[in-house]
């Protein structure tokens, strides 16, 4: 599934981050790994004007930064260093997953929140409302983390567009990085305090059921996988109360706001992050047209 993995660099905590988490894959799956920094394009603002030799000077600095981060990656797993330059941070990552041929972006997200925890920076956002390749966004602290390799991967499993491509992705990640797979099904959500929901909750949980066993069903016959139906008063009280092991990878399909074949962080999947103290990973709700990946 990940034979190249691009991880967009910054010379921040954030840039760390990315990189201690795709190398992490990078190692699980045997995928190897391209650290991309994008600098601003020839279309910059008029604030910096073109200049030959700050040119040269930025891209300089930019090598400097990712030999910095290339050397923290250990030495077996298999790594290079792009500068690109673009109008857009998230412009340029996708357009080099395109070029590398890459299964996944990974990126940090902005400093400030809890440790292990996420918080979406103005890169994260953009690549989580506009890639047509999958994003995996790394936690507040990844690259202090000391989980190695990838112990198991938790698909959330619903029944909008893109259910059975978020159910592959899950599966091919799990057999690449020899993990084990879990189901999941949210059946919480939110609604106002006065609402009687003991009778949505029972019909919720007997729908959930039924959403897992298809899943379950549609498994290949030497694939595994435990279920888990998750319970709260709401989404990130759900997922606050799921057991996550320090080496899993939590799987989330994109919104069916989204256009075919890109990324739209749905409601589901923003307020699982609020909680989420493991990666998480965000497929398209369909698939690229003519892509191995």
């Amino acid at each position: 599934m990940t034979a190249r993995i691009v991880v967009g660099y910054t010379a921040t905590d954030a840039g760390a981050d990315a990189v201690a988490l795709g190398a992490r894959f990078a190692a699980a799956t045997g995928a190897e790994l391209d650290l991309v920094l994008v600098l601003p394009g020839e279309d910059r603002s008029v604030i910096t004007p073109p200049d030959a030799s700050y040119d040269r000077y930025l891209q300089g600095q930019a090598e400097t930064w990712l030999a910095e981060a290339t050397a923290t990656i250990p030495d077996a797993v298999t790594s290079r260093s792009h500068v690109r330059f673009a109008d857009s941070f998230a412009e340029g990552l996708v357009a080099a997953a395109h070029e590398l041929e890459a299964s996944l972006i990974v990126v940090g997200t902005a400093n400030g929140g809890r440790r292990g925890r996420h918080r979406l920076g103005t890169v994260a956002n953009e690549l989580l409302h506009s890639s047509d390749v999958p994003v995996v966004l790394a936690p507040e602290g990844s690259r202090r983390m000391e989980a190695t390799g990838i112990t198991r991967v938790t698909a959330a499993i619903g029944t909008r567009p893109g259910a059975e491509t978020l159910l592959d992705a899950s599966i091919a990640l799990a057999v690449a990085a020899g993990a084990e797979l879990r189901l999941l099904s949210l059946v919480s959500v939110d609604l106002p305090a006065s609402v009687d929901t003991g009778v949505i909750r029972i019909a919720g949980a007997a729908h959930a059921d039924d959403v897992l066993g298809k899943a379950l069903d549609a498994l290949p016959d030497d694939v595994e996988a435990e279920v888990v139906v998750a319970r709260g008063d709401s989404i990130e009280d759900a997922v606050a109360h799921i057991g996550w092991e320090p080496g899993e990878i939590a799987v989330v399909g994109s919104s069916r706001l989204a256009q075919p074949r890109r990324l739209f962080l749905g409601s589901t999947a923003a307020k699982m992050l609020h909680e989420l103290p493991v990666p998480m990973v965000v497929v398209p709700r369909t698939r690229q047209e003519g892509a191995s990946r």
